[in-house]
Order: structure tokens, then sequence, then C-alpha cells
């Protein structure tokens, strides 16, 4: 069981880099944190999964004061989600035509989606974002939807000034994300999740 566990983890990673980075190829917008890695990255000419690690353990350490406890899984995320997407830019053909950039798009965000249930379905610990996010929910008191949508028009916002991309890749992946995790976690298809595992992926997409 762990193995198995382990395996969704460390796959689920992966192929999350590897979603971010047909949706950067793609060129026509990304999600919030995505947009704020892209600025980032363009101001300081360091590559995106760089910035993603620097962010990640930046993000990590904001935990503290919201006594949030980081699990296995969360340490493996900071570290192989920017790997994954700066192997997967450096390999991945790049496209003028919109034709073929938009279908990139698309996949991009249907493979973002299984991934986020491989690795939170492995129940080995939330992301360094995620649990920013139940973090601040359970300080504050406030509404998971409320406090997830907050911190996203923040990062959104500072990631554009800063030259992140914005676009029709932006808004698709704010629309389908949340449906997509939940069907597939409901679903079981992919890993057989327990009922806490699954509200806690849904609280993190916002569903």
């Amino acid at each position: 069981m762990l193995t198995r566990r382990l395996c969704s983890l460390f796959f689920g990673l992966w192929l999350y880099g590897f979603s971010v980075a047909l949706v950067i190829t793609a060129g026509v917008g990304l999600n919030p944190w995505g947009v704020f890695h892209e600025g980032m990255a363009t101001q300081t000419s360091l590559s995106f999964g760089t910035v993603t690690v620097i962010t990640g353990v930046v993000v990590l350490a904001m935990w503290v004061p919201l006594r949030e406890r980081p699990g296995f899984g969360t340490v493996a995320n900071v570290a192989v989600i920017g790997l994954s997407v700066d192997a997967s830019l450096a390999l991945l053909p790049v496209f003028d035509s919109l034709v073929a950039r938009l279908p990139m798009m698309l996949v991009g965000v249907a493979l973002n989606a299984v991934a986020t249930v491989l690795y939170i379905g492995a129940g080995m610990g939330p992301g360094p974002r995620d649990g920013l996010m139940t973090g601040l929910v359970g300080r504050s008191g406030g509404s998971v939807r409320v406090v997830r949508t907050s911190i996203e028009v923040v990062v959104l916002g500072i990631g554009w000034i800063l030259g992140g991309t914005l676009g029709v890749g932006t808004v698709v992946y704010a629309l389908a994300i949340g449906p997509l995790v939940q069907l597939l976690m409901r679903m079981d298809v992919l890993v057989p999740t327990a009922p806490q595992v699954r509200r806690r992926a849904e609280a993190v997409v916002g569903t």
C-alpha cells in the first residue's frame, strides 16, 4: 500500500510539472500561481522551475504561524514539481499556430486535474500553497472559497504586474479544474481515496 501511495505521489507531482509546462508552452494564459511564477522568472532571469521551488519554500515557512504541519508529500511537492517543469520545458516543442497551442493548453489543464488527484489522493501531505490556504481558513474562520479566491487574486495581480501571462488559459483553468478534480475524486478511478482525503482535495480546488 505504501509503495502504491509513493508511486501515486511522485508520478502525480511529476505529471503536475509536465502539465504546467504544457500550459506555459501554449502561451495563452496560466493559472494564478503560474502567472506569479512566470512574472518572477521574467524579472529575476531564474527558470520557472527554480522560482516554483523558491516560492514553495517561502510559502512553507508561512505555515509556522498558522500551525500547519507538513507531510512527506509537502516536501516532495516543493522539490519535484519545479524540476519537472524545467525538464519538460526543455523538451516540449513550441508552436506558433493558435490551432496547435489551444489544444496543448486544454490537455495541460486536463492532465493538471489528473495530477492533482494522484498526489493529493496519495494522502501524504498537501502542497505548500494548498496548506497555506487551509491554514488561513482554520485561523481566520473564513470560507474556503473566499480565502482561496483572495490568495489567488493577490498572486495573480502581482504576477501580472511582473509580466506573467493572463489569457484564455487562465479562464479555462479557473472554470475547469475544480469540476475535473471533483469528478475524478468521486469516480475513484485513479486512486482509492478516503473521505477525508477527498474533502481536502475538493477544498484545495474550491469545489
